[in-house]
């Protein structure tokens, strides 16, 4: 990263950034997409057991890798304020966070979600399926989060197309590991639908292995000497992540927990509506990988220019983020209209749940505009360290109103669209309260900038 002087070098450096955290998002998300598509075409059972384990892996995934996220806006202001000496530190601490967290959810996961699986309003081969593919995740989740640290540390430097590099390098392992467990090829034993969490298990402990090896021999990253000698953690440096990253997981989580409760009410509508769900919920999941990087991308460059006390180039990348996401959203939902026939292809060959994944991704456009105003909002706040105030929003207008909402319109004629519905609405209100928010912050920046001068 660099100090940018005109608009035309700013959008320069947006797409520098952007473009490798858009192609990872993408072949990150291409795992679940291949998951779902793979299990569907083994059988609706299949399908179904792995909607309903992502349902209690992706919220958790998604939050505790956004409360370890909040070493990105950390070091991107220690880097923008030249203070390249903490940077060590802070990836320490954060390897310190994820290791615990990562051996509480793995007593969750034994002790506490198969009592969760034996009361849900699924089939027991359903849950079966679940639980098994949730069991397969767990031989990687210390590798998950220790990979979800090193990323931060490298995406937080600018240098997006290493961690890019990673993802090209691994994923096309899992989608073989899928094909191996799932269909029990080349002699692996077949496990259907199941087999895919214990191919996603393996996978992050390459990704780890990678991550490594490209730490040790990129002369950019070797500097920072991460692997050189520990440092004991410090409790202020504890403090500042878990500060961040608690409210910013929270916010991850309210999001993405409220999708897997509608897939766990989905269940009242059977089977085959679950898993139309999920292979629609799929799509929507491969395309938020566009806004999701945009707020990536504010994020590292809106926390680079506050570290370096530039605000105004802070607010210009906001505006650039805001204009991108706006314009990708518009793409998303063309795709999605005129090829939702053959993109519901994908996921089966059964003419009726095609059809019903046709009528789920009519409603998903409404998702890629709200997601097109709400994500660059959020990466800027983060970038701004200003996180507090997105879960308390996020919990209202996801749970308070956009759930309510769905849940209500579920018994009209819209049936389990209205979940789709209520789930857009909440997310038009968040992003419509973030947007002022976002306004307020900065203001309160450059106000504090100015006394700061005078001062001195």
């Amino acid at each position: 990263m660099q100090q940018t002087v005109t608009y035309g070098a700013k959008w320069k450096q947006f797409l520098t950034i952007f473009t490798p955290i858009v192609i990872t998002q993408l072949t990150l998300f291409s795992m679940t997409f291949f998951d779902t598509t793979m299990s569907g075409n083994y059988s609706n059972q299949a399908l179904a057991g792995v909607a309903i384990g992502s349902s209690f892996w992706a919220p958790v995934n998604a939050a505790f890798s956004g409360l370890l996220m909040a070493i990105t806006p950390i070091i991107a202001q220690l880097i923008g304020a030249k203070k390249e000496k903490q940077v060590k530190n802070t990836v320490h601490n954060g390897l310190y966070i994820a290791l615990f967290l990562a051996f509480i959810l793995i007593l969750i996961n034994f002790l506490v979600v198969p009592m969760i699986l034996t009361h849900m309003p699924v089939t027991a081969e359903v849950a079966d399926i679940a639980l098994h593919f949730l069991n397969g995740i767990c031989i990687g989740i210390p590798a998950f989060f220790i990979s979800a640290i090193l990323r931060s540390f490298i995406d937080s430097l600018g240098l997006t197309r290493v961690t890019m590099l990673i993802t090209l390098c691994t994923v096309p392992f899992n989608i073989f590991l899928n094909y191996c467990f799932i269909f029990g090829n080349f002699g692996f034993p077949e496990m259907g639908g199941a087999g895919s969490g214990y191919a996603t298990g393996i996978t992050y402990w390459l990704v780890v292995l990678v991550s490594v090896i490209l730490i040790q021999t990129q002369t950019r990253l070797r500097k920072f000497g991460i692997f050189k000698s520990l440092t004991a953690p410090r409790f202020s440096k504890v403090k500042e992540i878990i500060g961040i990253g608690v409210p910013n997981g929270l916010t991850i989580l309210f999001e993405t927990s409220i999708f897997s409760a509608v897939t766990i009410l989905m269940g009242a509508f059977g089977t085959e509506t679950i898993a139309a769900h999920q292979s629609a919920n799929s799509v929507c999941t491969l395309l938020y990988a566009f806004p999701l990087s945009v707020a990536s991308t504010l994020t590292i460059l809106g926390g680079y220019e506050t570290g370096a006390k530039r605000l105004k180039d802070a607010k210009q990348y906001r505006h650039i983020g805001m204009t991108a996401a706006i314009l990708i959203g518009c793409v998303n939902g063309a795709i999605l209209f005129f090829f939702r026939d053959t993109i519901a292809g994908f996921y089966t060959n059964d003419p009726a749940l095609i059809d019903l994944i046709m009528h789920f991704l009519v409603y998903a456009i409404l998702f890629q505009f709200a997601d097109a105003v709400l994500s660059p909002v959020l990466g800027a706040l983060r970038g701004y360290k200003d996180v507090t105030v997105t879960s308390i929003v996020a919990f209202i207008s996801y749970w308070l109103i956009g759930l309510p909402v769905g849940y209500g319109l579920s018994f009209t004629n819209l049936g389990p669209f209205g979940y789709w519905i209520g789930l857009s609405t909440g997310l038009f209100v968040a992003a419509f309260i973030l947007s002022l928010r976002v306004r307020k912050t900065e203001q309160k920046l450059s106000l504090n900038a100015k006394n700061a001068e005078i001062s001195s």
